[in-house]
């Protein structure tokens, strides 16, 4: 058999494509976050620039077109009072629809907020309806614990109210766009951090540590208005990525040329453990807590690829292990949790360090099954094509096309192939035997019901009377039988007795 190639990533891929040496992601188009920011701020205000050139240009167009009709109305024959009165009794009725409209018409602007204490929990509550009790227990026990932090920061008061303020707010923005929500986050993120260093300086450590319990408190309770909102396609790609990993169940190990041995115990325990994480991804709610599911996914496939290998595992090695696990685990919602990280993780925590690292490599490991194709596989594409439809199956006989490269192994899958058809066909036997034991089950109650209907018809044929004087007759002539008996028993005792030979003496 040829060489397998194997997975390979230039690890430059995963870097910011403007060069900064920060992480890059695929739902920022390969930037980083801050270039991203920065991109995406530079199109906006070109935008307002051409929004406002365009507006200039309408006004114009406007201010010519008012004065075309001025022109216009001087010219023609001046206003009846008649048509005066109609003109204001419209002008009247427009107003008075209008106000009833507004009366009528909710309000969309944030309510007064109430004087309260530096650390008073009371919030106005979310209008999503779908937030359960654990969600509010979830919340409260965030709250209280972002308060026992900042009891010891300094300007902790402070940094509470405007993080609850902030909170408060973004539950009436629920109709925004996911990367407006988004934004609006980041923004918060970047100002408040910009202020605490100011504030704290020579301590970045510290600074770090607020923003982390900041996205805590916040995220925690923004989770349902922000986790895969409706005004995202997020749900349809969470159904599509995992109908294209259930279409790749056949993707064995051997294929993805994955350094690992799944026979040694310590392996096969790293692996479970790593789909074990990146399946609880989903159950988090803070964007740094999903972070850690997959660093700590992560940290177990090098493990295992070190005691397989027993050696360091390297990059061109993890990434493989890395789309195989997740092969195995279909993570539940894996494009929602993927793009909620995205959209409200502390940006620094994406450009640097582990977790950064780690969750571009699952960036990639995601699109990489997302275009998965044959020739990444070093299958053609028509044997690709078979075992996508399931027509074929690389542990059943193979297609046509790769018979001529048939392993030592054949013999044992052909084995394996006739022991399943042995079992299709004691599957249809046992269908067939569960159908003549209904059918046979069928027979028995048809014939309980006839043995049952001549039974009835003979006891209507031969009525009880009938039973009644043959019992009678059969007495009379048993009470005739005993008296002629008893008659003949008194005629010999009447009788005189025979008489007995004497025998005399001689």
């Amino acid at each position: 058999m040829s060489q397998r190639r194997g997975i390979h990533v230039d690890q430059s891929e995963l870097l910011c494509k403007k060069g900064c040496g920060f992480y890059g992601n695929g739902a920022w188009q390969g930037l980083c976050s801050k270039c991203w920011r920065e991109e995406n701020q530079r199109e906006k205000q070109r935008q307002i620039q051409e929004d406002q050139a365009l507006a200039e240009r309408l006004q114009r167009e406007e201010e010519e077109a008012y004065a075309s009709r001025h022109q216009r109305a001087q010219s023609q024959p001046a206003v009846t009072p008649f048509n005066k009165f109609e003109e204001r009794k419209t002008k009247e009725k427009s107003s008075r629809v209008n106000t009833v409209t507004k009366f009528f018409t909710p309000s969309t602007k944030t309510p007064p907020k109430k004087d309260a204490g530096p650390f008073d929990t009371q919030s106005t509550p979310s209008p999503s309806s779908s937030a359960g009790r654990q969600s509010s227990l979830d919340r409260d026990r965030a709250t209280q614990e972002f308060i026992d932090f900042l009891k010891a920061v300094k300007s902790g008061r402070e940094i509470f109210k405007q993080c609850r303020a902030f909170t408060e707010s973004m539950a009436y923005k629920r109709d925004m766009g996911a990367d407006e929500l988004s934004e609006c986050v980041q923004d918060f993120y970047q100002n408040l951090s910009d202020r605490l260093h100011n504030q704290f300086k020579g301590s970045s450590e510290l600074v770090e540590r607020v923003m982390d319990e900041v996205e805590k408190y916040m995220m925690t309770r923004l989770y349902t208005e922000v986790f895969c909102p409706e005004t995202t396609d997020d749900e349809k790609k969470d159904l599509a990525i995992q109908k294209r990993i259930r279409d790749l169940h056949w993707v064995t190990i051997e294929m993805l040329c994955v350094p690992v041995d799944e026979e040694i115990p310590e392996v096969s325990d790293s692996v479970v453990k790593a789909i074990t994480d990146i399946i609880e991804m989903d159950s988090k709610q803070v964007p740094k807590d999903k972070l850690g599911c997959i660093t700590r996914c992560s940290k177990h496939i090098f493990n295992g690829i070190r005691v397989s290998k027993k050696e360091a595992a390297s990059a061109d090695d993890f990434l493989p292990t890395l789309i195989y696990i997740v092969l195995k685990a279909n993570p539940p919602r894996l494009q929602s949790n993927i793009q909620y990280i995205t959209r409200f993780c502390n940006p620094s925590r994406l450009m640097t360090g582990e977790d950064g690292y780690y969750f571009t490599n699952l960036c990639c490991a995601v699109a990489f099954i997302e275009k998965l194709d044959g020739q990444s596989l070093n299958m053609s594409s028509e044997e690709f094509e078979l075992y996508m439809s399931g027509q074929a199956s690389p542990n059943g006989p193979q297609p046509a096309a790769s018979s001529s490269s048939s392993s030592s192994g054949s013999a044992a899958l052909s084995q394996a192939h006739n022991s399943l058809d042995v079992l299709t066909g004691l599957d249809e036997r046992q269908e067939r035997v569960i159908e003549k034991a209904r059918q046979l089950e069928s027979d028995l109650i048809d014939w309980t019901d006839e043995v049952e209907q001549k039974v009835q018809s003979a006891l209507e044929s031969f009525p009880l009377e009938t039973q009644h004087s043959t019992a009678s007759a059969a007495s009379e002539t048993a009470s005739a039988a005993l008296s002629a008996i008893d008659s003949e028993n008194v005629e010999n005792e009447l009788l005189p007795p025979p008489l007995q030979p004497q025998v005399f003496a001689g």
